[in-house]
């Protein structure tokens, strides 16, 4: 008899989202009972949640969660972020000690803001002085991993199902105006902490569903600007693509969604002279950052949240909206379960990003 982990499935991983357009925060347990609906598409091997708002106190501050393999990785993470940063609070990441998650790592949150004086000698702007010190943690202190850099919010994320980590990280003591949840079922990368999604930099997450058939591209592209793929999964690269795009290249989201699940060029073809010349030009400068295989992802950023299919849909969203919330799940059944009576539900089509944000909010990109 073949054992779980043994099985391979194709369309498994399932993602959860949901946003309150007037900004009001609610419980991330909801999310937790929304996401173990769907406790066969994952298979243990990671889960993970991300909520925004969840940190009112510390608004200002950017929020970095850390994952420390030795108290040596520890005092040496510590040291660099004491030479760059102001650290105006530090913890241990409240936990509970459940028999579903074990092998846990040294957890530690800080609440930062970047020394005035390291700053100006970068001559860099603010975030992205943050981000060269996430990555020159990342990447030089052995043992040591920050895997949530943003204000305001957190990626909670462990091996084991999701609605397990839920309970271990006691998300029901936060409060957001967005989620987004994902269970993992790898089929081509290892299940480890640092693999399991969401995937953040700085304010922006991912959660994804599918397979990166285009990764060694997009990768190789990619690392040109900076970015280092070191966590041997292909959804970190949609995270830095998304940044790339949006943060350093000043695109829309919706330009951004057409450059990674572009348009067919016999559909450009047709389209208004207008809209050819402008997706035309996209799919030119930035074609090697084309995703394709099968994918749908969940991007939260700070004052809402977008959904894209691959173009050709290949694998399964639904969006539903009740009252001021907006919900997005891998199936119906997550939304049904924290929000039984909905005034719409309908599936996206391919390569349509579906955007929404909090009522009022001029920060989103």
């Amino acid at each position: 008899m073949l054992r779980e982990g043994q099985v391979r499935i194709p369309s498994g991983c399932a993602i959860v989202g949901a946003l309150s357009r007037k900004g009001e925060r609610f419980s991330g347990e909801a999310m937790m009972k929304a996401i173990a609906t769907m406790h066969e598409r994952s298979n243990g091997l990671g889960g993970g949640f991300a909520g925004y708002g969840i940190y009112p106190g510390y608004k200002d501050y950017y929020a970095l969660h850390v994952f420390y393999d030795s108290t040596e990785a520890k005092e040496a993470c510590e040291a660099f972020l004491n030479r760059h940063f102001d650290i105006v609070d530090l913890s241990k990441m409240p936990v509970r000690k459940i028999p579903e998650i074990i092998g846990e790592p040294l957890i530690w949150r800080y609440f930062v803001l970047p020394l005035p004086s390291k700053l100006a000698d970068s001559q860099l702007d603010e975030k992205e002085f943050v981000l060269r010190c996430v990555n020159r943690v990342n990447t030089s202190i052995e043992g040591a991993y920050i895997f949530s850099s943003g204000k305001n919010m957190g990626v909670f994320k462990a091996v084991g199902y999701p609605e397990d980590v839920g309970r271990f990280y006691r998300l029901e003591e936060y409060a957001g105006y967005s989620w987004t949840a994902h269970g993992r079922y790898p089929t081509n990368t290892p299940g480890w902490w640092g693999g399991a999604h969401p995937f953040a930099v700085l304010d922006t997450s991912v959660v994804h569903n599918g397979e990166i058939s285009s990764y060694d591209a997009n990768r190789r592209f990619i690392e040109m600007f900076g970015y280092k793929c070191t966590l041997q999964t292909d959804t970190e690269v949609i995270t830095y693509i998304v940044d790339y795009l949006v943060r350093k290249q000043g695109l829309s989201l919706e330009e951004m969604a057409s450059v990674i699940a572009a348009p067919f060029w016999s559909d450009i073809d047709a389209m208004p002279e207008g809209e050819r010349q402008t997706l035309t030009y996209l799919r030119s400068i930035y074609s090697s950052l084309l995703v394709t295989g099968p994918f749908s992802i969940l991007l939260g950023f700070e004052g809402g949240m977008m959904a894209l299919n691959d173009r050709l849909k290949l694998r399964s969203m639904v969006v539903g909206e009740k009252d001021d919330r907006t919900y997005f799940a891998s199936e119906e059944c997550a939304i049904r379960a924290i929000e039984p009576n909905l005034d719409r539900l309908w599936s996206p089509k391919g390569g349509q990003p579906v955007i929404v944000r909090v009522e009022g909010e001029t920060t989103c990109p």
